[in-house]
């Protein structure tokens, strides 16, 4: 079964094509990293994957819901992180939770339990009551996936949720985020630009100047080189 299916999809600022006929597919419960460098498209992509614009060329399928025919369904199933923080910083991690859920119609027990679900499956039960403003960005990235899974989504999308994070707090989010995708069947969309954060065994797919360069294992596609050699050859500009 297909989480996410993106199919031949272009979108243009005026003159300057920034997606050109992009096609992927991940299945049910997959970890797939978006891997391209900054100006590659990927920003772009998740604005239509999240309907925060839209084409008219090609088609995306969430969850089996086609995006542009029957989008409330299809944006119910997906959760999302976007690269700049937009939790509020003056209100503690639950109740930032708590205003999420809210938003999505939850409140009382309906919301309490999903919240404390996710604060568990996150590891950040004991940061609840905390300020967002006093967390470290590592826990603050966590507060925020935790936020995008109170409404139970089928597929996370994760915009550069590293951003800015030392290396070790990169490490244990990449690590948090691939247990939720093994222990929930919880479709992982991962854009990065960093190929420390893509395993060997997890699907890779490398965007650059808006076509897909490359689709398939991480280690298919290294053939047995390091992914931060091939990654620069494939995307270095002709000089």
């Amino acid at each position: 079964m297909t989480g996410l299916s993106v199919s031949e999809i272009s979108f243009s600022y005026g003159p300057k094509r920034a997606l050109n006929n992009v096609s992927f597919s991940i299945g049910k419960g997959a970890f797939c990293a978006l891997l391209g460098p900054n100006g590659a498209g990927k920003s772009t992509l998740f604005g239509l994957l999240t309907r925060l614009f839209t084409t008219p060329l090609g088609q995306i399928s969430i969850a089996g819901h086609d995006l542009a025919r029957a989008p409330r369904k299809a944006l119910a199933e997906i959760g999302v992180v976007f690269q700049q923080t937009t939790l509020d910083l003056d209100l503690t991690v639950k109740s930032n939770l708590q205003y999420f859920a809210a938003l999505h119609g939850l409140s009382g027990r309906q919301a309490g339990m999903p919240i404390e679900a996710a604060l568990d499956r996150l590891g950040m039960r004991e940061r609840a009551n905390e300020r967002t403003r006093d967390l470290n960005g590592g826990h603050r990235r966590r507060a925020e996936i935790a936020r995008a899974l109170i409404h139970r989504p089928s597929v996370l999308l994760l915009d550069e949720p590293t951003a800015g994070l030392d290396a070790a707090s990169r490490a244990g989010i990449t690590n948090h985020v691939h247990e939720l995708c093994y222990s929930s069947e919880l479709t992982v969309l991962w854009a990065t630009h960093l190929t420390d954060e893509v395993r060997p065994e997890d699907r890779l797919v490398v965007l650059h100047e808006g076509s897909v360069l490359a689709d398939g294992v991480a280690a298919e596609i290294t053939d047995k080189k390091p992914l931060s050699e091939q990654f620069l050859q494939m995307t270095a500009t002709p000089g």
